[in-house]
């Protein structure tokens, strides 16, 4: 029980320093928006005395941003999508932010405090704010996802290479098949338990593996699929490492076939 509810601390410690952590950086990006807003002095501020025109900048921004950030993670759950949330957000808050944004000015300028000033300032918070939203989205929008594919290597059926290994010896019969060589009129053929060499032309050779897990590679060479460990590719020409260091050749009319299989 003692383990128990220390983990459950430190998990709570966790999420409360990652949430902490959001907040200093969301308040961070509002700091740096509203000195820009400072410097380019949008909407006649640049009447405004150099300080007060920063402080009220500052001010209009973090505090119409935190309102907006309180209203995006009530809305978080409800609305999944980022960029509606975001216009949802950014339409409800202006109100409050108007408001906000006409007491600083009455607080700071003097200006009057009525209900034509509220309606004017509106068209201007409105923008501002789903800027703002915007701007923070941005930052917090992760990575794209990535998504691993991998090629998964079935074990071939019993029946599919059934024709072809009675033509093996009883030792090797069982084994597992690693590749087949073209040698004219004769194959060699590669096991875990050795290579043997059977008269077989390979073209009748590929033909009762064409249910096998397996690919002709090369003119004279059909590799098995979960024998691959590896494939390298240059300057034209391929080669394939198989299980037990064996290496083999891979053409270039066959390079789809392993490109298919994910090999590269």
């Amino acid at each position: 029980m003692r383990k128990r509810s220390s983990m459950a601390g430190e998990a709570g410690q966790r999420i409360g320093a990652a949430t902490a952590r959001r907040w200093v950086i969301d308040v961070a990006i509002l700091l740096a928006i509203g000195l820009l807003m400072g410097f380019l002095r949008p909407f006649d501020s640049e009447l405004a005395p150099i300080p007060g025109r920063y402080v009220y900048w500052v001010i209009c921004i973090v505090g119409v941003g935190l309102i907006g950030i309180g209203a995006d993670a009530v809305l978080g759950r409800r609305v999944p999508m980022m960029w509606w949330r975001v216009a949802l957000v950014s339409t409800l808050m202006t109100p409050p932010g108007t408001l906000l944004v006409l007491t600083t000015q009455h607080l700071l300028f003097r200006q009057p405090f009525n209900w034509p000033d509220y309606l004017d300032l509106v068209w201007q918070v409105f923008p501002i704010l789903l800027a703002v939203m915007v701007v923070r989205s941005l930052v917090w929008r992760g990575p794209p996802a990535r998504i691993e594919t991998r090629t998964v290597i079935a074990p071939p059926l019993p029946e599919a290479e059934a024709t072809f290994r009675k033509r093996l010896s009883a030792k090797r019969r069982t084994a597992r098949l690693i590749a087949i060589e073209a040698h004219d009129h004769y194959l060699r053929v590669h096991t875990d338990a050795g290579v043997e060499l059977i008269a077989l032309r390979f073209s009748d050779a590929l033909e009762e593996l064409s249910r096998a897990h397996g690919w002709r590679v090369h003119r004279s060479w059909w590799v098995a699929a979960d024998a691959v460990e590896a494939v390298r590719w240059r300057r034209g020409a391929g080669e394939i490492r198989l299980l037990g260091g064996l290496t083999v050749p891979a053409s270039r009319a066959h390079r789809p076939v392993l490109k298919q299989a994910g090999w590269f």
